[in-house]
Formats: C-alpha cells, sequence, structure tokens
C-alpha cells in the first residue's frame, strides 16, 4: 500500500531531509511520491518511492538503531559500489549517504528496484507448472556463487573488508563462545563431535575470496521471465574470507531427501539435488572441492547456533516462544545433518 510521504513517520525517515539530500547529489526534483515499506527478513528499513518520475529504494537501519547498525550500512554500501560491473546480479547502487547528520542519525543509501522475487514468499504460475525452470533455478544459484567466489576482492577495491587470516582457525572456537554466551548448546546434541571433527580436518589450503555471508534461496531474487537470477540481497554479512563456506551454507539451507527434520526455508519441490548443485559449481569454479563436506558441516555448525541464539532469548522471553521452538528444531536437525556428513566422510 503507498503511502503520501508527507504523513510518513518522521522519525523512521524524513522525507524533506532526503530530498534535500537528493537536490544536493543531482537526483530527481519536485515531491517524494508512492512510498511504499517493502517487506523481508530484515528488521531494517526498505521504502520504495518515486521522484521525478524515477523509481528508488531507500535503506536504513532499524527505526531504533543499533550500536553497529551505521556500520553494516556502510559496508553494504561499499560492496554494492564494487561489485558493480562483476556480472553478479546485486541491486544497482544509485547514491549512499555515509553522513549520520542527514538522517536523525542514520546513514542510508538509494538503489534501483529489482524486478524480481523470493521463492521462499511467492512461486509465479509458469514456475509452478513448469518442473525444468525450478530445476534451473537451483542450477543458476550455484552459478551467482561460483562467479562470486571469482571475483578478485583486491581489484574491485574490497581489500580489507574481512580478515582472512586465520579465518577458518577462527570459525569453531568463536561458535563455540557464542554458543556458550546464549547459555544454549544443553540441547543440541552432538555440538562436542561436530566440533572436535572440524578442528581435526581443517583444510590447510584455501583461498581467500568475496563472501556473501548468509547466502540461501531467501536472499536471492529470480526474474519473473525466466530461471535466472535477477538481484542476490541481504549483503551486511559480506565479508573477505573463504567463498566455499557459501557453499556450504546453500547446502546446509537445501532441501534433502534423506533428511526429514524441520527446514529453515519452505522451498518448492524440483529443485536439484545437493550433488547437483555441488557438480554445477565445480563445473563453474577452480576452487578445489575436495573438502567440501567440511565446509557443510561448517556451516550446520554455525548457522545452528545461530538459530540456537534465538531459541535461548525465547526462553527469557525475548523473542516469539512459538519462533525460538522451530528454530531449536531446526538447529538440531542441522546437528544431525553434520553427523550425517561426518559419517560418511
Amino acid at each position: 500500500m503507498s503511502v503520501d510521504a508527507r504523513t510518513y513517520d518522521p522519525q523512521v525517515v524524513d522525507f524533506r531531509a532526503v530530498t534535500a539530500w537528493m537536490d544536493d547529489q543531482g537526483l530527481g526534483g519536485g515531491p517524494v511520491e508512492h512510498v511504499t515499506p517493502i517487506s523481508g527478513g530484515t528488521q531494517n528499513v526498505l521504502l520504495r518511492f518515486e521522484r521525478g518520475g524515477r523509481p528508488y529504494v531507500l535503506r536504513r537501519g532499524p527505526r531504533h538503531l543499533r550500536p553497529r547498525s551505521n556500520d553494516t550500512l556502510r559496508r553494504e554500501m561499499r560492496v554494492l559500489a564494487a561489485l558493480a560491473g562483476t556480472g553478479v546480479p546485486h541491486p544497482r547502487l544509485i547514491a549512499a549517504c555515509d553522513d549520520p547528520g542527514v538522517l536523525d542519525g542514520a546513514v542510508f543509501y538509494l538503489m534501483e528496484p529489482v524486478d524480481g522475487f523470493n521463492i521462499t514468499v511467492d512461486l509465479p504460475s509458469q514456475y509452478v507448472s513448469d518442473q525444468a525452470w525450478r530445476h534451473r533455478m537451483g542450477l543458476k544459484a550455484a552459478d551467482v556463487l561460483a562467479a562470486l567466489g571469482a571475483v578478485d576482492h583486491q581489484a574491485v577495491g574490497l581489500a580489507g573488508l574481512g580478515r582472512p587470516e586465520g579465518f577458518l582457525e577462527r570459525q569453531v572456537p568463536r561458535w563455540l563462545a557464542e554458543l556458550e554466551s546464549c547459555g544454549g548448546g544443553a540441547e543440541l546434541p552432538g555440538v562436542e563431535r561436530v566440533a572436535n571433527w572440524l578442528e581435526r580436518n581443517r583444510p590447510a589450503v584455501w583461498t581467500p575470496g568475496v563472501m556473501h555471508g548468509d547466502y540461501h534461496l531467501a536472499n536471492v531474487l529470480f526474474a519473473y521471465d525466466g530461471p535466472r537470477i535477477a538481484a542476490v540481497v541481504d549483503w551486511e554479512m559480506c565479508t573477505i574470507g573463504d567463498p566455499l563456506l557459501d557453499l556450504g551454507w546453500l547446502l546446509a539451507t537445501w532441501p534433502d531427501p534423506e533428511d526429514s527434520a524441520p527446514v529453515l526455508l519452505d522451498l518448492p519441490d524440483g529443485l536439484p539435488s545437493p550433488g547437483e548443485i555441488t557438480a554445477r559449481y565445480a563445473a563453474r569454479s577452480s576452487r578445489d572441492l575436495s573438502a567440501i563436506a567440511w565446509y557443510t558441516v561448517l556451516a550446520c555448525f554455525k548457522l545452528g547456533i545461530v538459530l540456537e541464539g534465538t531459541h535461548a532469548r525465547a526462553l527469557v522471553g525475548k523473542a516469539p516462544k512459538n519462533v525460538g521452538e522451530r528454530l531449536h528444531a531446526v538447529a538440531v536437525g542441522l546437528f544431525a545433518r553434520a553427523g550425517r556428513h561426518i559419517t560418511r566422510s
């Protein structure tokens, strides 16, 4: 539903301040029209609007900014600017405001709207009726991930975005500490076994590259006119690390016919198998996938702990009880999946 910019809550987005800043940037003219909130899986504010006949999407941190909200948005601004011309589909950055004084303490940026849909929310009729289209959706997800892993982070200006030195060595201790800090773990069977296996089998050699950090099918928008990815979204976790962890993350959230545990994402039938996803990535990447089971186990371990954190907050009334219980069941399933990968390896 469109909202009149004159009545939109100025404590969230003061459009008088935005239009003054846009005037300084030479972006459009006249009033802001057709303000439409965009829903998504993030607490950040996302608004579509028009000005001077051109559509824009504005993204800023949540209404009540957290200590690192602006740093997160600045990271996204930097990543989106760097990805221009790389061939990795992403929302095109129009302009960024990293001055928190413009919008009452919040930095923000403007990007072009993406004509696409989220597979976990909607599935257009052509995709419903054509299994081949759904199969190709999965293959395209692997293609784009391989393309991201091939980006030269230094050449595009992302050197210093993360700390690749010791990246894999930090993972298990960092996430065990996270689990301990939230008071979880007692109800997650297999934590110690998985952690010990990861430490014993860590790859000795790997090549740093750009990682999305949360790559799964809820964070890609597919095109309406055919099975291709219109844009990868939510780059707030992007870093320079080991891109094969992105592939492991995709596989950890992928439907598995051997797995009857509750899943994080509600995905349609007809997608490629996990083996097909791995083979597709391998065909389009020069990276060594001989240790892909290790990366998938690490992704299950890390994601399970992230979800258990929400469960821990729910137990003390800081998150909805039903959400916490559902995510706990998913976390238990992720550790069971990790255990099966370990057994097979």
